[in-house]
C-alpha cells in the first residue's frame, strides 16, 4: 500500500501599508507616476542621506499586531539587510531580524475538520520595499524604477501550522479582512499590495520531522496560491518516491503554464550578514501609546457578522456576505441608521447592488453611492412612488452616477400611478380586449390575471401601481 504524505505549509506575507508617505522620507506611496518621479535622496540611496522613521508606519504595524493576538516589542530597532540587487539602491534593506515589532500572535480559522483551529504567527516585522526593475525586449535591457523604493511594508511570518491549500486561503483571507478593517492597507494581490510567498515541504503521515522545503513566490490571487501549492506538493512527493531528494530552494511559479521553476537555492540570515542600522534610533513603545492606538480597534469582521445576526436578526447569509468587505458594512450600518429595515437594506445590497458589481467588474469596496441615496431609494419604493421595477432602472443610475434618485424620477417622469379612477379606466379597457385571460382568471386559473397586470402596466409605461391593479381587477372580474 502507497504511503501518506502531509503537507506543511508556513507564509510569509508582505503587506504594502497604507500611509501617504514612505517609511523613512516624505516621497509619494501613491501607485502609479511617472517612473523616478516619487524619490528623492533618502529612497534613492544617495551617499549621506539619512533616513527619518514614519510614525505612521509603527502604529500601523502595533495595530496589526495587536489585532493578530501579538506580544509587542516595547524596546525594538532597524538592522540592515544586505544584498545586491539592481533595484536595491542602497545595497541594504532596511529591516528588522533581531528585534522585530510584533511575535507570538494567532490568528482563528476553520481547519479542514470542520473545527476552529489556530494559526501561529511567529513575528510581524517591519521593513522597506524595493524598486522595480522593468525588463525591455526591444532594447534588450532592464530599466529601474525607484517609486516603489522605500515604501513601508510589513512582513507577517506564520508558524509552519497549515496543511492544505483551503487552509493557506482561510488563513490569508482572515488577515487581508483584519487588515481592510484597520485601514492598514487596501490588500490587493493583484496590484501587489499583498503578497504571499508559501514554504512548503511534505513529510509521511505520523512522523515529527519536516521535510525540505521550498519558498514559491510570484503568487498574485489567491487561485494561483492554490494552484502552486496542488503543483508543489506533487512534485516534492514525485521526487520522494522515485528516491530523489528535495532541495532547498526558492521557486517561481507560473501561473498561465501551471508550472514551477527553481530562481536560486534558499540563502540563510547570516548570508546577508544583518547588523544594527547605525542611522536609526531605537523604537521606544510606552504603555500610553500602546494603549492609545489599543483604543482606536475598530469592530472586526466576526464580531460585526455576529452583531448583526443579533442586534439586525440578519440571517447568517446575509451578514456573512455583507462584512466580507468594509466598505459594504459600512453602507449598510450607515443606510439602516436612516431609518430603513435592515433586511430590506441587505435585499438592495446582496441583489442589485452585488448583481451590478459582477457585471461591471467593480469591486465591492468600490462603489460609488451613498447611503444616504440608498435609503432614498427605499422610501420612494416603501411610499409607493415608484414601483419594485421602476426602482430597479433608478438603482442602476445610483450605481454608476451616485445620482439623487428622487431627482431622477421627477425629471424621468416615473411617478407611479396610484389614481383609481383613472386607473379604473385603464383596467376596464384591458378587461374589454383580452376576453381570453378574463375566461381563463374567471374559471379559477389565478396565474392568468399576471397577464392582465403586465397589460396594464404596459399601457400606462410602467406607471401604474401593481398592488391597485390588482385591487381593480379582482374588483373589476
Amino acid at each position: 500500500m502507497g504511503k501518506t504524505y502531509e503537507t506543511v505549509i508556513g507564509l510569509e506575507v508582505h503587506v504594502e501599508l497604507a500611509t501617504k508617505t514612505k517609511i523613512f522620507c516624505s516621497c509619494s506611496t501613491e501607485f502609479g507616476g511617472a517612473p523616478n518621479t516619487h524619490t528623492c535622496p533618502v529612497c534613492t540611496g544617495m551617499p549621506g542621506a539619512l533616513p527619518v522613521l514614519n510614525k505612521q508606519v509603527v502604529e500601523y504595524a502595533m495595530a496589526v499586531g495587536l489585532a493578530t493576538n501579538c506580544d509587542i516589542t516595547r524596546n525594538g530597532k532597524f538592522d540592515r539587510k544586505n544584498y545586491f540587487y539592481p533595484d536595491n539602491p542602497q545595497n541594504y534593506q532596511i529591516s528588522q531580524l533581531y528585534k522585530p515589532i510584533c511575535t507570538n500572535g494567532y490568528v482563528e480559522i476553520k481547519g479542514d475538520d470542520g473545527e476552529k483551529k489556530q494559526i501561529r504567527i511567529h513575528e510581524i516585522h517591519m521593513e522597506e520595499d524595493a524598486g522595480k526593475l522593468i525588463h525591455d525586449d526591444f532594447y534588450d535591457c532592464s530599466l529601474v524604477d525607484l517609486n516603489r523604493s522605500g515604501v513601508p511594508l510589513i512582513e507577517i511570518v506564520s508558524e509552519p501550522d497549515m496543511r492544505s491549500a483551503d487552509e493557506v486561503v482561510a488563513y490569508l483571507e482572515k488577515l487581508r479582512l483584519i487588515i481592510q478593517y484597520l485601514g492598514a492597507s487596501d490588500c490587493k494581490l493583484n496590484e501587489g499590495s499583498m503578497r504571499a510567498d508559501v514554504n512548503l515541504s511534505v513529510r509521511e503521515a505520523g512522523t515529527e520531522e519536516f521535510g525540505t522545503r521550498t519558498e514559491m513566490k510570484n503568487l498574485n490571487s489567491f487561485k494561483a496560491i492554490a494552484r502552486a501549492i496542488e503543483n508543489e506538493r506533487e512534485r516534492q512527493i514525485d521526487l520522494i518516491e522515485s528516491g530523489e531528494k528535495v532541495i532547498q530552494e526558492t521557486r517561481r511559479w507560473d501561473d498561465v503554464k501551471e508550472y514551477s521553476y527553481a530562481m536560486r537555492s534558499k540563502e540563510d540570515a547570516q548570508d546577508y550578514r544583518y547588523f544594527p542600522d547605525p542611522d536609526l534610533v531605537p523604537v521606544i513603545i510606552s504603555e500610553e501609546w500602546m494603549e492609545e492606538v489599543k483604543s482606536r480597534q475598530p469592530e472586526f469582521r466576526d464580531e460585526k457578522m455576529s452583531r448583526y445576526m443579533e442586534e439586525f436578526e440578519l440571517p447568517e447569509y446575509d451578514a456573512d456576505i455583507i462584512t466580507l468587505y468594509k466598505p459594504l458594512a459600512d453602507l449598510f450600518e450607515e443606510t439602516v441608521a436612516l431609518g430603513n429595515r435592515p433586511k430590506e437594506v441587505s435585499n438592495w445590497i446582496l441583489g442589485e447592488t452585488m448583481r451590478l458589481c459582477k457585471e461591471t467588474g467593480i469591486d465591492p469596496d468600490k462603489i460609488r453611492f451613498s447611503a444616504d441615496n440608498l435609503s432614498k431609494l427605499i422610501h420612494l419604493v416603501e411610499e409607493n412612488v415608484i414601483n419594485r421595477g421602476s426602482a430597479k432602472e433608478v438603482f442602476e443610475e445610483m450605481f454608476q452616477t451616485n445620482m439623487d434618485p428622487e431627482v431622477y424620477v421627477e425629471e424621468h417622469g416615473m411617478k407611479q400611478d396610484n389614481d383609481e379612477d383613472a386607473l379604473r379606466e385603464v383596467v376596464k379597457k384591458v378587461i374589454e380586449e383580452n376576453p381570453k385571460a378574463v375566461e381563463d382568471v374567471r374559471s379559477g386559473k389565478g396565474k392568468a390575471i399576471g397577464a392582465l397586470v403586465g397589460q396594464t402596466m404596459k399601457a400606462t409605461q410602467g406607471k401604474a401601481n401593481p398592488a391597485v391593479v390588482n385591487k381593480l381587477l379582482k374588483e373589476l372580474l
